[in-house]
C-alpha cells in the first residue's frame, strides 16, 4: 500500500516531544500554557515551542497546538495577539473546540491550518458539512463511533477535502467529549478550560452491582484494529497522552511505528503489543470501534495495571514469582528508558545565535551582515549613503529597529557597529525594507505575514424590548401548558428514534405551536431520522444542540438557535454561526459567571437565550451507567436499549453526595447533579442583554426528586419576570435543593 497513515503523538513537554520525534512520529500535538485542554500537562512556553518546531521539522515531523478550550470574551485580544505570532512560526496546525476561532483564522489568518477538536463531538455527517463550512481542515472523530461509523464519515469528510484522525491508544472518557460537565459542575474546574478533574475515575459508595469504580472505562487499545482503521481511510492514527512523560509516550509511539511500519510493508499485523502493557494503562478495551458496548469495558481500578498483567500472564503465584516477575517488568521499563535516554541526549531545541553587522560608509549602500547557524547573507539598501542634513541614521535608531530578532526564534548575540559611520543617513523607509528583507530570509524565505489588528465587535440592541420566558417539555402529557402560558414551548426530540417512526413528526404537526429542540449527541440513523423531522415538518424555527443538524436547518433554510449545549462563550462564536449558518440565536453557555456574560457582543438581529432553571447535566455516555450501578442482565447494549429503557437511579461519592443516573427513552445514559440550576439572579443583573430566559421541565435527570406542579412553576418564573417578588418566595419554598454556584464562579 502506498497511503499515507500518519502517526499522532503526545507532547505533553519538550521531553516528551523529543521522545515521540526519535520514536518515529509523523506529528506531534502539543499546548502552550494557556487555551488548551491540558493544564495538569507541563506544556511549552512559546519559546519552547519555536525550538520544538525547529527540531521536529528536522526529522520530518509535522506539529499541531492545541487551543482547544472554550474562550472567554476578554481573551480575545490576547487570542489575536498569539495567533499573530502562530502565523510565522511555521505551525503545521492548530487544534480548536471554540466556534469563535474558525470565524478569527478565516477572516485573518488563513494560511492557518484548523483542526476540529475531539471536544466538538463529531460523530454525524452533517457536522462534517457543519466543520467543512465554517473552515475546518481536519476533525478529530468522536471516540464513542464504530468502525463503520468512522468509515461513512471519512468518506464524506475526503469529499470535503477534510482528513479525519482517531484516537487508537490512551485513556478513555466514559462521556462524550465536550459534553462533560462533571468537573465544572462538582469542583467548579471545567474540563472545557482544560481543568478535568477526572470524577469518572473517583470512587464511589459499592453500588448494588457491587462496584466502587462504576464510571471507570478501561484504556483504548486499537492494536489489532490497524487494518480495518485503514481500511475506513482514516487519515491519522493519533495516541492520548499530553500528562504522560516521556517514557510512555517513547513506547508507545515505538510500538505503533513498528506496528504501522510492518503492516504498510506486508499487509500483515504485529501479534505482540507487550510493551503497551508495560507503561501505564488500566487494561486495555476496542469496544467503541468493534460497536460491543460490554460490561468488561469497565474496570474496578484507576490505577495503573502494569503489574497486574505481568503476574498474570506469568501465571506467577507464589511472592517469590510476583516477585521476580515485578524484577523483571522494572528492568524492561529501565531498559527502555535507557534507550530513550541515549536516543534524545544529542537533541537540542535551544535557539540560535545570530548576529548582525552593519556597515555604513559615505556613498556606499547600507551593509547588513547576518550570521545563524550555518547560515549567512548579506543585504544592501537600493540608496548609497549621504550626509545627513538634520536627522542621522544612528547606530541607536538602528538597534531599536532590528533588536527585535531578539525573540522566540533567535538568541541575538550581537548587533555590530565597527564599520559604521555616524551622520550619514538613507531614507527610512529603505531601513524599513532592509529589516523586512532580513527577516524573509531568516524565515527560510517565506513571507513574513503582517501584524493584523482584529477591531472589538459592535454590540447591536436587543430583538425583544422586554425579556420573554421559553420552556422545554418532552412528554405529551405536559402539552397542557400551551393553553396556560404565551411562552414559547420548545418540545425535547430524543437522541435515539426507532426507524421510519412517525411519532415525533405527528406531534409536532398536530401541535404547531411546538418548537423542535434537538440534542447535543445524534449518531448515524439517528441523525437520519432527526433529519427527517426537519424535512416533514418544516418547522419555522428549531433549536439545535448539535452542529449537524444546524448545517441542515441551514439548507433547509429554517430559523434555527444555538443550544446551551452548543456552550458558547465568546461574540465570535455568535458571529461564526451567524455568518456562516445564518442562525439567528444562541443560548450563552451556563459555565460562565455574570462578568463573563455581561461583555458579549451580540450580532445584529440576533437573540440572545440564557437558561435560569434546568437539571444540571455532568455527563452523558454512549456506554451504560446501569451496568455498573443497578446491574443489568444484558451482556452488551443492544439496539433495543436506548429505545426502551428508562432506568433511573442514584451514586453517592465518598463524600456522601449523590448523583442522578437518568435515562430519557431514546435517550443516552446520563448523570445529573443533586442541585437544580436555578438563577434568579441573572433576571435582575442581565435582562438588559437577554431576549429570553428559559426553563427546562422536561423531568428527566431529576432522579428520585419529587415532581413539582409545572403550571405553578410556570406561573412563578412568569411573575419573577414581571417583577414580582413574592414569587421568588414561592419559587425558593418550590425548588429546595438548587444552585446558581457556576454563575457566581464562572470559568
Amino acid at each position: 500500500m502506498s497511503r499515507k497513515i500518519e502517526l499522532l503523538a503526545p507532547g505533553g513537554d519538550v521531553e516528551a516531544i523529543k521522545a515521540a520525534i526519535v520514536a518515529g512520529a509523523n506529528a506531534v500535538y502539543c499546548g502552550l500554557d494557556m487555551f488548551n485542554a491540558r493544564n495538569r500537562a507541563s506544556n511549552l512556553s512559546f519559546d519552547e515551542l519555536s525550538g520544538v518546531l525547529r527540531l521536529a521539522h528536522q526529522y520530518g515531523c509535522e506539529v499541531f497546538l492545541t487551543l482547544n478550550v472554550v474562550i472567554l470574551e476578554h481573551e480575545i485580544p490576547s487570542l489575536v495577539k498569539l495567533l499573530n505570532k502562530l502565523v510565522n512560526s511555521g505551525i503545521d496546525g492548530i487544534i480548536v473546540q471554540d466556534l469563535g476561532i474558525f470565524n478569527l483564522v478565516k477572516k485573518h489568518f488563513p494560511n492557518l491550518d484548523v483542526h476540529a477538536s475531539t471536544q466538538l463531538t463529531t460523530h454525524n455527517e452533517g457536522q462534517i458539512l457543519f466543520l467543512s463550512k465554517v473552515g475546518a481542515t481536519r476533525v478529530n472523530l468522536s471516540r464513542e463511533l464504530n468502525l463503520g461509523e468512522v468509515k461513512s464519515l471519512t468518506a464524506l469528510a475526503h469529499e470535503h477535502d477534510i482528513l479525519t484522525e482517531v484516537f487508537v491508544h490512551g485513556s478513555l472518557c466514559i462521556a462524550f467529549s465536550g459534553q462533560c460537565y462533571s468537573s465544572s459542575v462538582s469542583v467548579g474546574n471545567s474540563g472545557n478550560r482544560g481543568r478535568c478533574s477526572q470524577a469518572c475515575r473517583d470512587e464511589y459508595e459499592i453500588t448494588a452491582a457491587g462496584n466502587k469504580f462504576p464510571l471507570n472505562l478501561k484504556d483504548n487499545s486499537a492494536y489489532f484494529d490497524l487494518p480495518e482503521l485503514v481500511d475506513a481511510g482514516v487519515d491519522s492514527l493519533k495516541v492520548e497522552g499530553r500528562i504522560k512523560g516521556a517514557h510512555y509516550v517513547y513506547t508507545v509511539v515505538d510500538t505503533w511505528r513498528k506496528h504501522i511500519n510492518n503492516f504498510v510493508e506486508t499487509g500483515l499485523i504485529l501479534e505482540d503489543d507487550s510493551n503497551l502493557h508495560k507503561v501505564f494503562n488500566r487494561d486495555f478495551t476496542n469496544s467503541f470501534l468493534k460497536g460491543n458496548l460490554a460490561k468488561d469495558m469497565f474496570i474496578d481500578n484507576p490505577r495503573d495495571n502494569s503489574v497486574n498483567y505481568a503476574i498474570d500472564k506469568n501465571n506467577a503465584i507464589s511472592v517469590v514469582q510476583i516477585e521476580d516477575v515485578k524484577k523483571d517488568l522494572y528492568e524492561s521499563k529501565n531498559a527502555i528508558g535507557a534507550t530513550l535516554e541515549d536516543k534524545i541526549k544529542f537533541l537540542d531545541i535551544s535557539k540560535p545565535i545570530l548576529t548582525i553587522d552593519f556597515t555604513a560608509k559615505l556613498n556606499e549602500p547600507l551593509t547588513v551582515s547576518v550570521t545563524t547557524g550555518n547560515k549567512t547573507f548579506v543585504v544592501k539598501s537600493d540608496s548609497s549613503l549621504r550626509v545627513a542634513d538634520q536627522i542621522s541614521m544612528s547606530s541607536e535608531t538602528i538597534e531599536k529597529r532590528f533588536r527585535s530578532f531578539n525573540n522566540a526564534d533567535f538568541n541575538l548575540e550581537r548587533l555590530g557597529f565597527e564599520n559604521f559611520d555616524e551622520n550619514l543617513t538613507i531614507p527610512f523607509k529603505e531601513l524599513t525594507a532592509l529589516k523586512n528583507e532580513v527577516a524573509f530570509l531568516l524565515n527560510d524565505s517565506v513571507e513574513v505575514i503582517k501584524h493584523v489588528e482584529v477591531a472589538a465587535l459592535p454590540q447591536h440592541p436587543k430583538v425583544e424590548e422586554k425579556p420573554t420566558l421559553s420552556i422545554l417539555i418532552a412528554n405529551e402529557k405536559d402539552l397542557h401548558l400551551c393553553d396556560e402560558t404565551d411562552a414559547d414551548i420548545y418540545f425535547k426530540l430524543p437522541e435515539s428514534f426507532k426507524k421510519n417512526c412517525k411519532k415525533y413528526i405527528n406531534i409536532f404537526l398536530n401541535n404547531p405551536r411546538l418548537i423542535p429542540w434537538f440534542p447535543a449527541v445524534l449518531i448515524g440513523k439517528d441523525y437520519l431520522e432527526a433529519v427527517k423531522v426537519l424535512e416533514e415538518v418544516k418547522p419555522k424555527r428549531i433549536v439545535s444542540n448539535n452542529t449537524g443538524i444546524a448545517y441542515k436547518a441551514f439548507e433547509l433554510n429554517i430559523d434555527w438557535v444555538a443550544g446551551p449545549f452548543l456552550n458558547t462563550t465568546n461574540s465570535h462564536a455568535l458571529v461564526t454561526m451567524k455568518e456562516e449558518l445564518n442562525c439567528s440565536g444562541a443560548f450563552i453557555s451556563n459555565e460562565i459567571n455574570r462578568g463573563q456574560i455581561r461583555h458579549i457582543k451580540r450580532p445584529e438581529n440576533f437573540k440572545l437565550f440564557y437558561s435560569i432553571y434546568h437539571p444540571i447535566l455532568m455527563m452523558t455516555s454512549r456506554q451504560c451507567f446501569f451496568q455498573q450501578t443497578v446491574g443489568c442482565n444484558k451482556p452488551a447494549i443492544e439496539d433495543g436499549c436506548m429505545l426502551r429503557c428508562e432506568k433511573a437511579t442514584t451514586i453517592t461519592n465518598v463524600k456522601g453526595i449523590s448523583f442522578a443516573v437518568d435515562k430519557q427513552k431514546g435517550g443516552y445514559p446520563s448523570i445529573y447533579n443533586d442541585e437544580q440550576f436555578l438563577n434568579i439572579d441573572v433576571v435582575n443583573d442581565l435582562s438588559g442583554l437577554f431576549d429570553e430566559f428559559f426553563i427546562d421541565l422536561t423531568n428527566i435527570g431529576s432522579g428520585s426528586k419529587e415532581e413539582l406542579d409545572k403550571s405553578q412553576l410556570v406561573k412563578h418564573f412568569e411573575n419573577i419576570l414581571n417583577g414580582v417578588e413574592e414569587s421568588k418566595v414561592e419559587l425558593a419554598n418550590m425548588v429546595t435543593v438548587s444552585t446558581n454556584a457556576q454563575y457566581a464562579q464562572g470559568l
